[in-house]
């Protein structure tokens, strides 16, 4: 719920002397960002603008043809674009139900038109249309449609000769998830064939014997393999799997082996279903909860994007009951979380939600969250759902389902209709923005966030937490996410806009993007990005490390943190050690208990901006150049990790932003996200409470010129309060002057 006690607007005072300087002089970077997984492909898409609003079709015993369009013609009416997916019944055909579906004018397809034939001059011609003509109106031709039609004709005919030469639709599937236990299940689990791949892996990555034996810390006391380190590479291969269990990079290595050899088999099916299909999209990264421990599961999602630039989209699944154990099945802000997380990590590339959930559920998901849960799905909800999405950035979705499964597992579960086949309130309402994400899917595509805050990611410091779990606590390869989710939740409560980074994107130049950096949780601090975020505040970046902070490198091994270390110059302090509250001693401060890990800070330059209530250094503050690099000395982040948790928040707040920052435009009644576009920003206003809401607007961009909402094209006056109703969600459109 929306605090009043969280300070709702407050100033950029750290940065320029007003927020409004700040957002009119800030460089956000955006060429640099849609560069980042830029490709011939990613460029079709963007020109193309597809934003799909797709549904998945279960036909029910007795269903036929009628049926079946009627079906179809009432998703077309209420808005849908096309079927996500088709599960017919066993005398009916995938093929002739998607002849159907084209009839009726949906794709039967997730990627709607993103799979048409790639548009040219070429085409134009052949179709009699001005090569100067705007793609928009070239999209909605009826010369164009037609043609894009018969086209899409073929590729369904060219899919049932596959099935009927092959027997089976393994390669042109289309979609791969992101776990696939191919050599060996979650953890340090190897099949022998995996063991066997493994040792080929380990001479790839570092090359030399002597490379690995530094790497695997076969120079410390007691991590040598046998008492000695490895003399040749025949010499690892025979005595690898008898490795010291104290020895923590070769964890990583096994973890990271599996999500490379996942993307390497996951590049093998691309290549395969683009030898039958070569322009239809293709997409990966679902059926995996986005707060699970990825890198326990060996899954690499910023690398699954990666393989996604030249080929399709990048996605996540949500549905309720399978994708919030870890965070108590808590929905809302969860959501915006869990597809900022996707879309942040495949910048300037197609991402979407093609595999969410559509309706109530009460049986079924994971085993590891609180026991006899269930959702009321109903408009509301479903509001608040596809709004999150878009306002994360996602470029459409895929719900599961339009109807119910009939019989068996997830029975009556899941669906836009109800168990009698009538439309619901739901599905009017989804169907609503549906229409309005087809009006505005232009400017969808030209908006971007415009994040304060970059909430840094690596892949290695969630793998150096899964090491430590495996042979200590389970609970540790959760951390990083409960800081990220900590830290995300008090950003999203005061309408702070943020953005995940990772180590690929500061290399890549990104750094400056975000006024502020935050690494929370960051256990192992990769040694190399240490002179990116230096440079980053000397060019006036305001950097934010929380505790335990730079505990280790990648490598496992001890962080340099002494006082000619690269840590000491940028931090102005020597981190000594690391204590620990809330067991045998509390730690506090302003009264405040904490609990976690506290950082034993020396200040040598820095300044002590906050103490802990027994006088030691609980933050210190690093002006160098333009900008300022804080040391928060306890887990700041993650102390946020539940809701409600106002003072925390506050206190996190302030940490990052002394003076402040003050978002384009807040609620104290409603959480805000916000895209910016060229022509008009787009807002999402999110209800939680249970009862409807008057949400006032503080708008501090004077170039606004007129509101509306963009689903129902009200006109609403600036500044005037807007209605939400209970646990609903508001898409308004600000157009600039």
């Amino acid at each position: 719920m929306k605090k009043e006690s969280l300070i709702g607007c407050l100033l950029l005072g750290f940065l320029l002397p007003s927020c409004l300087e700040a957002r009119q002089e800030h460089d956000f970077l955006h060429d640099l960002y849609d560069s980042r997984h830029h490709s011939a492909a990613q460029q079709r898409y963007r020109d193309l603008a597809p934003v799909p609003a797709g549904v998945v079709y279960i036909q029910r015993p007795g269903e036929g043809e009628a049926e079946i369009r009627w079906h179809f013609r009432t998703m077309k009416e209420l808005g849908f674009t096309n079927l996500k997916q088709i599960m017919p019944l066993p005398d009916w055909s995938l093929e002739d139900i998607q002849r159907i579906a084209l009839e009726e004018g949906l794709i039967p397809w997730w990627y709607a038109e993103g799979g048409w034939d790639p548009i040219g001059p070429e085409l134009l011609q052949k179709l009699g249309l001005p090569t100067g003509m705007e793609l928009s109106e070239v999209r909605r031709h009826p010369k164009m449609i037609a043609y894009q039609t018969e086209f899409l004709k073929k590729r369904v005919q060219r899919y049932a000769e596959e099935v009927r030469r092959t027997g089976h639709r393994e390669r042109i599937r289309g979609s791969s998830s992101a776990y696939d236990p191919i050599v060996g299940k979650r953890g340090l689990d190897l099949s022998d064939r995996g063991k066997e791949l493994f040792v080929t892996w380990a001479k790839e990555q570092y090359q030399t014997i002597e490379q690995l034996n530094f790497a695997h810390n076969q120079h410390h006391h007691g991590l040598a393999t046998g008492g000695k380190p490895y003399t040749s590479w025949e010499d690892f291969e025979k005595r690898w799997p008898t490795y010291n269990h104290r020895e923590l990079r070769i964890v990583r290595d096994i973890l990271r082996f599996k999500a490379d050899y996942g993307i390497s088999a996951l590049e093998e099916k691309v290549k395969s279903f683009r030898e039958i299909d070569p322009d239809a999209p293709y997409r990966a990264g679902g059926e995996l909860g986005l707060f699970r421990p990825h890198a326990y599961f060996g899954v690499n999602f910023p690398g699954i994007a990666e393989a996604m630039k030249d080929v399709g989209s990048f996605y996540p699944s949500i549905h309720f009951t399978w994708h919030f154990d870890q965070v108590r099945d808590e929905l809302g802000p969860t959501v915006y979380m869990q597809a900022s997380y996707i879309q942040d990590m495949f910048k300037g590339g197609w991402s979407g939600g093609w595999e969410t959930t559509g309706g109530p559920q009460q049986f079924g998901g994971e085993k590891f969250g609180q026991n006899n849960k269930g959702f009321t799905v109903d408009a509301p909800e479903m509001e608040q759902f596809v709004l999150s999405m878009l306002a994360a950035g996602f470029k459409g979705w895929g719900l599961w389902s339009w109807s119910v499964r009939t019989a068996g597992a997830e029975v009556g579960e899941y669906a836009l209709l109800d168990h009698q086949n009538n439309v619901t309130e739901r599905a009017i309402a989804v169907g609503k923005i549906a229409k309005a994400m087809q009006k505005y899917r232009e400017e969808i595509w030209s908006m971007h966030k415009e994040p304060q805050v970059g909430v840094f990611f690596d892949w290695d410091n969630e793998a150096m937490w899964t090491a430590l779990s495996l042979k200590g606590q389970d609970s540790l390869r959760y951390r990083p996410m409960e800081a990220r989710v900590g830290l995300t939740r008090a950003l999203i409560n005061s309408d702070i806009p943020f953005e995940f980074v990772n180590k690929q994107d500061l290399e890549a130049g990104l750094a400056q993007r975000y006024p502020v950096i935050y690494l929370p949780a960051i256990l192992a601090l990769d040694a190399s990005i240490v002179s990116i975020l230096t440079e980053y505040v000397s060019r006036g970046g305001r950097l934010v490390m929380d505790m335990p902070g730079a505990w280790m490198d990648t490598y496992s091994a001890l962080f340099p943190r002494g006082s000619d270390s690269d840590f000491a110059d940028l931090f102005g302090v020597i981190l000594r050690e690391y204590q620990f509250s809330g067991i045998n001693r509390n730690w506090s401060v302003q009264g405040a208990a904490l609990k976690g890990s506290i950082g034993d800070i020396q200040p040598v330059s820095a300044q002590v901006v906050q103490r802990f209530d027994n006088g030691k250094a609980a933050i210190t503050s690093q002006k160098k150049g333009k900008g300022e690099a804080i040391l928060i000395g306890y887990e700041a982040a993650r102390a946020c990790f539940r809701p409600h948790q106002d003072f925390a928040e506050k206190r996190l707040l302030h940490a990052i932003l002394p003076d402040g920052i003050k978002a384009p435009v807040s609620s104290e009644q409603a959480i805000v996200y916000r895209l910016a576009g060229p022509e008009s920003d787009h807002y999402f206003l999110l209800n939680e409470q249970a009862e409807p809401i008057d949400a006032s607007l503080a708008i501090e961009t004077p170039t606004y010129v007129e509101m509306e909402d963009a689903v129902s094209g009200e006109k609403i006056p600036l500044h005037a309060p807007v209605r939400i109703k209970a646990h609903g969600a508001r898409w308004l459109r600000m157009q600039k002057k």
